[in-house]
């Protein structure tokens, strides 16, 4: 049973979750990919006041109607390089899938551009490495969008553990019922490792802050097919993953057709914190400590918080001349987590992170 205090109701703390805008720097931005997920990234720049001044996507039709729906004074482009040659252009959101990304981040960051990447971010350490040493080479700055790290929710718990609310943190558990079949008839339903590569990013990602400076050891993962699945890649999944002193543990199943639920579960030395909710952009946080249990009331949502955080920290970086909380070096110990699992579930052996350099072949 638990103690009466720890169940008592308390006011929670005020934690600063909330995307924090640059003071004055407001430059014009390019958006390079106009597909389904850019919406979000264009309705939050939108309701930001962000300067996007160029749309740019090989299909010209997809271009133009994300320039009718949020910015009908950008300029349409079906060639990145020429956005890239424009001098007013100083930040660039590279939207496209990964396999084409990498030549584009690339030619980016030698024009001078500062660029926010879709994530995951690349398809290979090495080349990711690669990257981050040209952007510094450059002296331009590189982000990766990984948009769950201005969520409301893994806002809040993110900054409840730096500020020590938690004490240290030794337990994390990931349990997500969802409904993926969304993919099928798209470019997503050909990736084999979609839920550990494409999906999961965000819950690797969530690990690498939770934990900190803490290093995995090893990682342990395996994927299967569920009944009645509509699309080819695999849709459930469980992940492992050892730390020293603590341990961490995914349950995927994207093939939830009723009864949706994502839940989270981060257990420390001086208390849990728990958030659960039907979906990403409905979740209740609370914590509880032997003071009591607080429950912060908590606004807005996943999407677009997320994707207007992502920007508002990378303009703030720039700003203020400092490395951005989402930078690509820390997104690659993310990534790192995600190819040990997809190796690891490919052979059926722990991986230690960065032992798996490359994503293996996706073909199905």
């Amino acid at each position: 049973m638990a103690d009466a205090t720890t169940t008592k109701p308390i006011p929670a703390p005020e934690l600063p979750y909330r995307p924090i805008e640059p003071k004055s720097y407001h430059p014009a931005i390019a958006l390079i990919g106009c597909g389904g997920i850019t919406g979000a990234h264009l309705g939050a720049y939108k309701d930001a006041g962000y300067n996007v001044a160029a749309l740019c996507d090989i299909d010209e039709a997809k271009a133009q109607n994300r320039r009718e729906h949020f910015y009908p004074q950008a300029d349409v482009y079906t060639d990145y390089q020429d956005v890239l040659r424009r001098d007013d252009i100083a930040v660039v959101d590279i939207a496209t899938h990964p396999m084409v990304r990498v030549p584009m981040i690339e030619a980016a960051l030698k024009a001078g551009k500062h660029v926010l990447s879709q994530k995951p971010f690349v398809l290979d350490l090495d080349a990711g490495e690669r990257l981050i040493a040209l952007a510094e080479q450059q002296g331009v700055t590189l982000a990766v969008n990984q948009n769950a790290r201005w969520a409301p929710h893994v806002a809040y718990m993110r900054l409840a553990i730096d500020a020590g609310l938690l004490g240290d943190l030794n337990a994390a558990e990931f349990s997500l019922n969802f409904d993926h079949s969304w993919v099928v008839g798209t470019a997503f339903d050909t990736i084999y490792d979609l839920l550990l590569y494409d999906y999961a990013i965000h819950w690797f990602d969530m690990l690498t802050c939770y934990f900190g400076a803490r290093q995995p050891e090893r990682v342990f993962a395996a994927v299967s097919q569920a009944k009645g699945q509509k699309p080819k890649p695999p849709l459930l999944a469980h992940v492992v993953v050892d730390y020293a002193g603590g341990q961490a543990t995914m349950s995927l199943n994207g093939a939830a057709a009723f009864g949706q639920h994502d839940q989270t579960t981060l257990v420390g030395t001086l208390g849990t914190l728990t958030s659960n909710g039907p979906t990403l952009n409905e979740q209740t946080v609370q914590l509880i400590t032997a003071d009591g249990t607080m429950t912060p009331e908590l606004e807005g949502q996943w999407f677009n918080a997320g994707f207007h955080g992502a920007m508002a920290e990378l303009l703030c970086a720039i700003e203020d001349r400092r490395r951005p909380y989402h930078n690509a070096v820390d997104n690659l110990r993310s990534l790192a987590l995600a190819f040990a699992a997809i190796g690891s579930a490919r052979d059926g052996q722990p991986k230690q992170p960065g032992d798996v350099r490359q994503l293996p072949d996706q073909t199905i």
